[in-house]
């Protein structure tokens, strides 16, 4: 790996040098697509395209400006300052995160990220294995992900999103070529203090005449190993990443109301002596280590007819391929490779494969006060889970597959521009099969079916409140995994769990938005939105106790509750802004009166920060405060704590250094100790995030 790091850090080296070099040249300034707060971002995912505080869900927008400013490493890094929502699983390891939505989600049980849609540019996105991430995408890639907090998500998204969706959407030709420009050429190189990372990234985008675009991106990075705020490394934290993302767009027809896009990425990880326990904590020192090569590839194809004049016409169909694998080998501990519980330690690939067609199409039939759209859909997916090893199949990561069918339809009834209600139902069948493997442990054959229906209203009392509210039912379909996994022991250990029943949630949320202008000053704006949320959960599935003899590996929970109240608010005037995230969330497995372990601390991010117009400079203070819990698990329970963080970004306009980005981001400024109750690990010490970034125009 030490050579593969010297030749890193000459891309970067490279790409910094070519900054510099640039920084000299004319290049016209480009415009940011945000908008003027946070809440007043436009929202794409919840149906017809509706600005953030007007949508009657908890739904948050992270942009490009946010994730210049955050230097994202990790998924981990992406939510500080969306309430409700972070990385659980590993604190620093990009192979050991998986998302955590109001208490939804972990990266150590099997299937539970099924609880939480994830998509890339509409592809839906789904992993797991033993004390694994479910997400490997490079933050490098991405321009753009809408979080929608609750089940109301599962209409057009699928059945069983308990805990909501995290949708990203990659980069486009058009985010880097100015207006009255043909193409540019953009060069970025980053460079973070602890663990010594680089990040050197090339992108190219070029129009072709007025309907057609390309974009071309390479980058490449890698790390040492990190260190908390005590001093101490954190295990197996080195590794290299490279990604590439390919895509295009042609707009054709009346008005160029047709559009094709084809999008193509792949991140490729590669850690040598990485902890066979990505996820963390002390069993990620009892497996060992081993090489860990990770590929994420995503493909999507989308058709997109908007039928300017024609009300019935708002068509998109959009045909995806997904395929996340992982291979492991060179052990540490390769010598207790065995059948059972250390076939972990022997030599083995896994992969899911998910093929899916989606076709929607929205009309409208408004009328007098009423603005009336209704869209309906179809989704089919066809998932393949494999996985071997030296020793043959691994018991513990069951291959089959699983074919799904969706049908939904929502309606979105707007009178009078002050209140808004939205129905929706979706129905989901899927067939799932186990492969020869899994079948001889006593695998069958498994189907069923899955219902979400919802309402919610949101209403404007006038100019600056509003009141929203909706009550979404969801069922889940257990995965291949928690139908199929074993001990690989027989009746001597756990069996393959063939009569869980489907998850159920029934959630009920109702909130206060407010927005005002001219607030303290003259074009100033403030927006906020509170929500108060209630979920009854019902045979939630959960493992059975290593150790257990003659029993199935999963059992159904009979009932849990998960409720509490987020606040998101934003200022923003010439000269300052500010923003806040607040997120309490409470719990109780009402059979053990305990605390479910996946329930984070309540916590609070609070940013306030300058501009200086003429300057081009934004900066700004960040504190995010998390209180102490304890919960059914003494691996997630925690002390609180509190981290600063403060960044400076610079983005000249005119002049030679027109297109020239400077962002510099210290995290953890006080280098504090600490470990985040959803972590199995202690969190990152000072981190000094320097990116420089220069676009050349034509």
């Amino acid at each position: 790996m030490t050579l593969a790091r010297t030749a890193l850090r000459g891309t970067v080296f490279t790409t910094l040098t070519t900054v510099a070099l640039l920084a000299a040249q004319p290049a016209a300034a480009q415009e940011g697509e945000g908008a003027f707060t946070l809440l007043g971002r436009m929202i794409f995912g919840w149906g017809t395209p509706k600005v953030a505080i007007d949508t009657p869900q908890a739904v948050t927008v992270i942009d490009q400006e946010d994730l210049d400013e955050e230097q994202p490493r990790t998924i981990g890094d992406l939510f500080a300052n969306v309430p409700g929502v972070q990385a659980a699983g590993a604190s620093a390891r990009a192979l050991g995160q998986a998302f955590n939505i109001r208490g939804i989600g972990n990266a150590e049980q099997a299937g539970v990220q099924n609880r939480i849609i994830v998509t890339v540019d509409g592809a839906v996105k789904f992993f797991e294995q033993y004390r694994t991430g479910s997400f490997f995408g490079d933050p490098e890639l991405y321009k753009r992900v809408e979080v929608l907090r609750g089940p109301a998500s599962s209409t057009l998204y699928g059945s069983g999103a308990i805990g909501g969706v995290v949708a990203f959407t990659t980069k486009d030709a058009t985010d880097f070529i100015p207006e009255g420009a043909r193409g540019a050429l953009k060069f970025k190189g980053a460079y973070d203090s602890n663990g010594d990372g680089t990040i050197g990234t090339v992108t190219l985008a070029q129009k072709f005449g007025e309907n057609a675009d390309l974009l071309a991106s390479f980058s490449t990075g890698s790390s040492g190993d990190m260190k908390d705020g005590g001093g101490a490394t954190i295990p197996a934290t080195e590794g290299e990443r490279w990604s590439a993302l390919v895509k295009g767009n042609y707009r054709f027809g009346e008005a160029g109301d047709q559009r094709v896009t084809l999008s193509a990425s792949r991140t490729d990880s590669d850690l040598d002596d990485a902890a066979v326990a990505q996820t963390g904590g002390a069993v990620a020192t009892y497996f060992g280590t081993s090489d860990l090569h990770a590929i994420d590839d995503t493909v999507t194809l989308s058709y997109a007819h908007e039928g300017a004049g024609n009300p019935w016409l708002d068509l998109e169909a959009t045909l995806s391929y997904s395929k996340t694998s992982t291979e492991r080998d060179n052990f540490t501990l390769g010598m207790y490779c065995s059948s059972g519980t250390y076939q972990v330690l022997c030599p083995n690939t896994a992969s899911y494969e998910t093929t899916a067609l989606k076709v929607e199409n929205t009309i409208e039939m408004s009328a007098g006060a009423w603005e009336n759209y209704l869209t309906f859909g179809a989704q089919l997916s066809h998932q393949n889970r494999f996985a071997t090893s030296s020793l043959g199949a691994l018991a513990f990561h069951p291959g089959g597959t699983e074919d799904k069918l969706g049908l939904y339809v929502q309606g979105e009834f707007v009178w009078n521009e002050k209140l808004t209600i939205t129905p929706g139902l979706r129905l989901d069948r899927s067939w799932l099969s186990p492969d020869a493997s899994a079948a001889a442990a006593g695998a069958r054959d498994i189907d069923g079916t899955a219902l979400s229906p919802k309402i919610a209203a949101l209403y404007d009392l006038n100019q600056n409140w509003g009141v929203f509210g909706s009550v979404a039912k969801t069922e889940r379909m257990p995965t291949l995994d928690e139908l199929y996994q074993s001990d690989g022991r027989g009746t001597a250990g756990r069996t393959p769990s063939l009569d869980l029943d489907k998850e159920k949630a029934l959630t009920v949320e109702a909130g206060l938005t407010y927005q005002r202008e001219g607030w303290l000053s003259a074009g100033d704006s403030f927006t906020a939105k509170a929500t108060l949320f209630h979920n009854d959960l019902k045979d939630l599935i959960a493992a059975n106790p290593s150790g257990s003899v003659n029993v199935p590996y999963f059992h159904n929970i009979d009932r849990a509750k998960i409720w509490g109240a987020e606040l998101e608010a934003a200022y923003e005037a010439e000269r300052w802004f500010g923003q806040l995230a607040l997120s309490q969330v409470r719990s109780k497995d009402k059979s053990t009166g305990k605390v479910l372990t996946d329930t984070p601390a309540k916590n609070i991010a609070l940013t306030l920060g300058a501009k200086f117009p003429d300057q081009a400079l934004r900066m700004g203070w960040r504190v995010q405060g998390f209180g102490g819990i304890t919960t059914a698990s003494t691996t997630t329970s925690a002390a609180g704590y509190a981290l600063h963080d403060a960044f400076v970004s610079w983005k000249p306009e005119e002049g030679a250094l027109a297109g020239l980005e400077l962002n510099l981001t210290v995290e953890n400024l006080f280098d504090r100790e600490y470990r985040n109750n959803l972590a199995l690990d202690n969190g990152v010490g000072r981190n000094v995030k320097l990116s420089l970034a220069k676009a050349v125009t034509w």
